[in-house]
């Protein structure tokens, strides 16, 4: 695996160059620790100081402060991160929020424009048992912390079949419910790759309201064409940061979603399920 560098994402369709010029050359100033995380993880302020202190911001994921994955190949979460970027990029969804690969105050990291989330929406919830909400899609039954029954349900929405298309193409590993986040305009961003990409069949999602469902014909045009680019330009941008099995496994992945046509149901021998689900 080669070491964390800045890769130009040839395919890149949908981020503002804007926001990627700031990524790359703004100031990174450190404003605290998110917590809980796994991983050493920073809340920056990107940019120099504004007069009124709501200047644009970043997550800081240095790759110093990675903790070693049984799974995972050490010191490689960051290029995970910016290849699920690259990735979404080649399908034209933004599914992730703009992301580079750059130095910071604790060395090279990944680097990922901040995105507020609208607190009044949630895309993914537990609510108690009984209908489920229009709009919603059931995905389990289950009892809380005090033995009282509840169901884990999301949104039926386009943007969440986006993100869970994603998440199957990238093996996505650790889909929580506070991964999603929900912006005002109805967009939906998806956060935290660095677990993607594993050659073995590891999907854990709470995105499993859509299973069986066929793919919209828009769906699979971007499928489509992802999948030619992975021979072309994506692929290259991604060898800087996967190696070749990791590749190879995801085009696999995406031709058998394509000859599939419909979204997979969890398989067996892996739980289909992220622990603990937000």
């Amino acid at each position: 695996m080669p070491p964390v560098q800045r890769v130009p994402a040839h395919t890149a369709v949908s981020t503002d160059p804007v926001d990627l010029d700031l990524l790359a050359e703004g100031e990174l100033t450190v404003l605290g620790r998110i917590m809980p995380a796994s991983n050493h993880t920073y809340l920056c302020r990107l940019g120099p100081e504004t007069s009124a202190g709501d200047g644009p911001q970043a997550v800081y994921k240095p790759t110093s402060g990675e903790r070693p994955l049984w799974d995972f190949e050490d010191g490689t979460l960051a290029n995970r991160e910016y290849a699920a970027w690259v990735v979404s990029e080649a399908l034209g969804w933004a599914v992730v929020p703009p992301t580079l690969l750059r130095e910071g105050p604790a060395g090279p990291g990944m680097v990922q424009l901040w995105c507020e989330p609208d607190a009044e929406q949630e895309p993914v919830d537990l609510l108690p048992e009984g209908p489920v909400p229009p709009g919603a899609l059931h995905v389990l039954d289950a009892f809380d912390n005090h033995e009282r029954p509840v169901m884990l349900v999301h949104e039926d929405s386009e943007p969440l079949r986006r993100m869970a298309l994603f998440d199957i193409v990238v093996n996505n590993t650790d889909r929580k419910g506070g991964h999603v986040l929900a912006m005002t305009d109805g967009h939906r961003y998806g956060v935290d790759h660095g677990v993607c990409f594993h050659v073995e069949d590891k999907l854990r999602t709470v995105l499993w309201g859509f299973q069986g469902r066929r793919l919209h014909a828009e769906e699979r045009a971007a499928l489509e064409r992802l999948a030619a680019c992975l021979s072309g330009p994506t692929g290259d941008d991604l060898g800087f940061l996967l190696n070749g099995d990791e590749i190879r496994a995801t085009a696999r992945r995406l031709d058998r979603l394509l000859s599939a046509g419909r979204f997979p149901d969890p398989g067996p021998g892996w739980p289909s399920l992220p622990w603990p689900p937000f």
